[in-house]
């Protein structure tokens, strides 16, 4: 089982991702998910799959090797089905809150036992910092809020990088204010192999990559901060303030909450890889594969992506990152495979979770 490589490398029995970090703006415009489709989506914590599901597909699966952040997913349909907009923001973390604990206790109430057991387990830590803040991850990013980025810039530099500007302002501000010395030897450490295998992903993640991941980070960053505009990309607010205020991933945007708590039926939560679907006799017409390329041996790859297509339907979409191993459809598949360059060179310059280098379109021939 090819999906399982990395499983003999790495811990599953933690949440490492308590909130999607990739875009799912773009996925979905990769994906187009119709009515009448089935969907299969890596869970991680559930976001880009309820995102996906928003779009009215007929089944959406999500699909996880780690029981833990399967647990993160039944507890955002929780959430969607017990709570307003209002309280399902508070308890994200993305707004502050001083009833966190109610509410957590509210939406645990519905789960199984175990659930109850692992969500009590971290309670305390959600009142802190919300149901998307108690991740691996996302402690990562905290880490470097709270005890790195203070010692380069103040809360003022910090919220003149957010706010609305024009292109050339953006240049500037990063030029003058913001890409001084400290930031520049800052992402030379806290963003270095070792320091991100320790602290932010599993040290397994990294045994197919070369060189460092700081370099990459640096030349990213620029993008983010300058290319695209800071003020609207929710991931760079949660990583510098901790919250999204009011700018918001698209699962979690009011227009789409009421769309997702009426579909949550169309929904299956897996603890299984694509692999046991395809199995199963499972044929979906789209999927999103976060970046579990990353994680594999070549050979692992290719074996895997065989498992991707024997669950496809013809003309099936499929969109992945890449982190700094390149990945792309093994050799001995192009022929049943084609690369939509086209809409990817339109979609890579939106992509707002800019630590990526490469996201990927592939559809099946």
């Amino acid at each position: 089982m090819a999906e399982t490589d990395i499983a003999k490398r790495a811990a599953f029995d933690i949440i490492r991702y308590a909130q999607a970090w990739e875009d799912a703006d773009i996925l979905v415009a990769a994906l187009r998910p119709k009515a009448g489709d089935t969907v299969v989506s890596i869970a991680s914590a559930g976001d880009n799959a309820l995102a996906l599901l928003a779009e009215g597909p007929e089944r959406v699966i999500a699909v996880d090797l780690n029981p833990a952040q399967l647990a993160c997913v039944r507890m955002r349909v929780a959430m969607y089905k017990l709570h307003n907009h209002g309280e399902f923001l508070e308890l994200m973390g993305s707004r502050p809150s001083g009833r966190r604990r109610h509410l957590l206790d509210q939406a645990a109430q519905t789960l199984s036992d175990e659930d109850q057991k692992f969500w009590a387990a971290r309670a305390d830590q959600i009142v802190k910092y919300g149901v998307g803040g108690v991740g691996k991850f996302e402690n990562y990013f905290r880490t470097f809020r709270e005890w790195v980025l203070p010692f380069i810039h103040n809360q003022g530099t910090i919220d003149g990088l957010l706010s609305e500007k024009t292109p050339e302002e953006r240049r500037a501000y990063f030029d003058r204010r913001w890409n001084v010395w400290g930031w520049r030897m800052m992402l030379k450490g806290f963003f270095s192999r070792f320091v991100m295998g320790r602290l932010g992903r599993d040290p397994a993640f990294f045994d197919h990559v070369e060189g460092g991941p700081s370099q990459q980070v640096a030349r990213l960053t620029r993008k983010a901060l300058v290319d695209q505009d800071p003020a609207v990309n929710p991931y760079l607010h949660w990583i510098l303030r901790g919250t999204h205020g009011d700018i918001l991933p698209r699962a979690l945007q009011l227009e789409r909450f009421e769309t997702i708590r009426e579909r949550l039926d169309r929904l299956e939560i897996r603890l299984c890889t694509v692999e046991t679907l395809a199995d199963e006799g499972v044929k979906a017409d789209a999927f999103n594969l976060s970046d579990i390329f990353e994680y594999m041996s070549p050979e692992a790859h290719e074996t895997a992506y065989g498992t991707i297509l024997a669950a496809s339907r013809p003309g099936a979409r499929i969109a992945y990152w890449n982190m700094m191993a390149p990945r792309r459809v093994p050799a001995s598949m192009a022929d049943k495979v084609r690369t939509n360059a086209e809409l990817e060179a339109k979609l890579k310059p939106l992509d707002k979770a800019f630590f990526y280098s490469d996201f990927v379109i592939e559809e099946v021939a």
